[in-house]
């Protein structure tokens, strides 16, 4: 066997070793974020920005003081 082809396949099934790690690592980071861009849309879709409830017109609760969070 020559020795250049010899260093070619070497070199070719190191670059194939790597790249398994590096799919599976890259992997994990997309799901990481998608799971984050999940999350931050639910939070932002939850959160209401708009005007708050208006006090209550009547009764003892919620005539004084606007508790709304």
């Amino acid at each position: 066997m020559d020795v250049g082809i010899s260093s070619s396949v070497s070199a070719s099934l190191y670059m194939n070793q790597a790249q398994t790690p590096e799919q599976a690592q890259m992997q994990v980071f997309k799901q990481a974020l998608d799971t984050q861009a999940q999350q931050v849309t639910e939070i932002m879709a939850s959160a209401d920005t708009g005007a708050q409830p208006d006090l209550a017109k009547e009764g003892n609760v919620g005539t004084q003081v606007n508790t709304y969070a």
